[in-house]
């Protein structure tokens, strides 16, 4: 029930597909059919091995004890479940014998559902109820006989919540329980949550709560073979973590958004080996033609009055930035809090993505190098700082949880400023350490200028007299003017604002709970943050750009040779020099991959070709155009095969990519053909 491990035999034969492939032709999954059918290759294979090697440092496998307590514990709170839903029914007037058949049940969803969760991890679980439980009745007796569970410590309610759960850690293990409460006598134990029937007469919180489980399981269905997806998706989440762009509530993409977009990849790949699926995911969603909609299945034809994604009906949904729907009904855009900033983030990573996975799969580094992130600190030169100060730990908890769900709106206050280009928010938070003075006048390197700026650098105490401080960043990149002055002052104090305001309405703000935000420069980060970390990350942004250098040469080095490779040969040329032509041709055949699969339905589930006459959907929607550093358009790199084939990890320099434009462009026309496919217009 709720071990993962079983889903490939419940849900391989919903799709019709075989895992491996065989002789049958993959049927069509997703909005449109797949882009290659081609079964993994030897060096495919030996990439995979490779990869899922190079996981295992990272602690995203469990052992099988591990995955044994987690089973344990799950079996246990169903057992609670299904007591308290038969004491609360006799205590409502009900006969025992017929309060014992009710039933009640713990479903899970999110990472534990998918098989993906690293050790640690928490679990995601719903309590589904019959129509007798009240909600009331769980936020207020289970709650309570949680408490008194010798197991469960940490137990917290957040009834007031968009979707409401409790929190708690059982026998070691993080879980976040929401509640629903169906329109049924009775919940057996077999029940499926999928039907989408079981939403009627439900109340908009039990639905929002449903939709987890619901959409886990449509993931599951919708993918051609678990064990790869789950692997790809693995790497992909470690990739996205490492990076800093794994937070929904901060704009980021969250765990189900990943889940979908590794998911679509599999769709249009069903055959690939996990490693190739890696590779894919990066060539495709760095080409894809945003705010075009991911969808994994065509929308479901059901009208239970329930508000779904469509922006022909809704005028929010049309300035969505990166839209990607959730396959269960009613769909949603599981991106809804992506920013200017944020996109512009993600698809810097995705284009450095790419890169990397090109040097991978040509052998020429490891997999690690796709987990090593550049600095965040030593990219940008000034920041804002957000401390949040409590008074004792369980408050802390709570105030930064309100703090970080409010961020993104500073990010967006920050982003009206036309003097501001680009507003980055790590969604790592730090804890200021009372010692932080002292050890950064320790390491002290002996510099003039930086022993007086120590010496001019208030204490910790000057920073904040709390006891319980967290600190986030935003690294700030302007707009290139002379003389910029820019007076940030309005943006922040109405941020700090709302967020203590809102903090009064709920009834959360206490006594010592508050809220700065200050702007420093990169060298005063140390008042901050230990300067032994800051050493390291000068080291990883050295690191970083050395083998960024590396990797522009070797682009444009292969580029060369795959236009020489495909020019004709001249009359009487030696053996010798068509031998080497072949072996620069197989030399560069993972690049010339790269460079040709332009025209092709990776790029939209509009499918292969672009309609001429534009959906509803577009022609109301607001030109999504993203400035890049420079000025450029930064959609264009979606468009065009030189820039898509180079990648300068966020910049807009695409020296290297002249070469290959002209011969991957009559390439690409070559096989167009083979990847065009019947035009499916999302939600039209």
């Amino acid at each position: 029930m709720w071990n993962s491990e079983p889903t490939r035999q419940q849900h391989q034969p919903h799709n019709g597909n075989t895992t491996s492939g065989g002789a049958q032709p993959a049927k069509q999954l997703g909005m449109t059919s797949a882009i290659s059918l081609a079964e993994p290759r030897p060096e495919d294979l030996l990439r995979t091995e490779e990869l899922s090697k190079s996981l295992e440092p990272y602690k995203v496998f469990e052992s099988q004890d591990e995955l044994n307590h987690r089973m344990e514990i799950l079996a246990k709170l169903n057992t609670l479940v299904k007591q308290w839903v038969k004491d609360i029914s006799v205590s409502k007037n009900m006969p025992e014998a017929a309060a014992e058949k009710l039933g009640g049940k713990i479903y899970t969803f999110g990472s534990y559902r998918l098989g993906v969760h690293h050790k640690g991890a928490d679990i995601d679980a719903l309590c589904v109820a019959p129509r007798n439980i009240e909600r009331t009745d769980y936020f207020q007796s289970f709650f309570e006989v949680l408490k008194k569970q010798p197991e469960v410590t940490e137990c917290r309610s957040v009834e007031e919540a968009f979707v409401p759960v409790i929190k708690m850690n059982f026998d070691g293990i993080e879980i976040d329980l929401l509640f629903a409460r169906l329109s049924l006598k009775e919940i057996p134990d077999d029940f499926d949550l999928r039907d989408d029937n079981l939403l009627k007469n439900l109340d908009p919180r039990s639905v929002r709560s449903l939709n987890g489980c619901r959409v886990t399981d449509e993931i599951l269905a919708l993918v051609p073979n678990i064990e790869n997806f789950r692997l790809a998706l693995r790497t992909i989440k470690l990739w996205a973590k490492k990076h800093g762009i794994y937070s929904n509530s901060l704009g980021y993409f969250g765990g189900v958004t990943w889940a979908m977009l590794v998911a679509r990849t599999c769709q249009l790949y069903p055959n690939a080996a996990a490693a190739t699926l890696v590779h894919k995911f990066f060539l495709v969603f760095s080409r894809w033609k945003w705010p075009n909609p991911v969808l994994l299945k065509h929308p479901d034809n059901v009208n239970l009055r329930f508000q779904v994604w469509d922006p022909r009906v809704n005028a929010s949904d049309r300035y969505h930035l990166m839209p990607i729907i959730t396959p269960a009904y009613p769909q949603q855009n599981s991106t809804f809090n992506v920013s200017e900033s944020t996109k512009k983030v993600i698809l810097t990573e995705f284009n450095r993505g790419m890169s990397i996975t090109d040097e991978i799969m040509l052998g020429r580094v490891s997999w690690d190098r796709l987990f090593e992130a550049p600095s965040f600190f030593y990219r940008y030169r000034h920041f804002i700082v957000l401390l949040v100060n409590s008074q004792t730990a369980d408050d802390h908890l709570e105030w930064c949880g309100l703090v970080e769900s409010k961020v993104r709106l500073l990010i967006g206050n920050l982003e009206r400023n036309p003097h501001i280009a680009l507003a980055h928010v790590n969604p790592k938070s730090f804890e200021l350490k009372k010692a932080v003075g002292g050890n950064n006048s320790q390491n002290n390197s002996g510099n003039e200028d930086e022993l007086k700026q120590q010496q001019q650098q208030p204490s910790h105490a000057a920073i904040t007299t709390s006891p319980f401080c967290s600190l986030w960043f935003i690294g700030l990149e302007f707009e290139r003017s002379e003389n910029l002055n820019i007076d940030l002052t309005e943006s922040i104090q109405n941020f700090t604002e709302h967020v203590i305001m809102h903090g009064v309405n709920i009834k959360m703000l206490k006594e010592g709970m508050a809220i700065d935000a200050r702007h420093v420069k990169r060298k005063q980060l140390s008042l901050y943050l230990d300067s032994d970390f800051l050493k390291r990350e000068r080291k990883s942004m050295e690191s970083h750009n050395t083998f960024n250098n590396t990797l522009m040469a070797n682009r444009k080095r292969l580029s060369t040779e795959l236009a020489q490779s495909q020019e004709p040969s001249p009359t009487g040329q030696a053996t010798g020099g068509n031998h080497r032509g072949r072996e620069s041709g197989a030399k560069v055949h993972r690049l010339s991959e790269s460079l040709t699969e332009d025209n092709s339905n990776a790029s939209s589930d509009m499918g292969g070709t672009t309609p001429n006459t534009p959906t509803a959907a577009q022609m109301n929607a607001p030109s999504f155009k993203a400035t890049g550093k420079n000025g450029a358009d930064s959609s264009s790199c979606m468009d065009t095969t030189d820039q898509a084939g180079i990648h300068n990890n966020g910049s807009n320099n695409n020296s290297g990519g002249g070469s290959s434009s002209s011969s991957s462009n009559n390439s690409a026309a070559s096989n167009n053909n083979k990847n065009t496919t019947t035009a499916e217009v999302a939600c039209s």
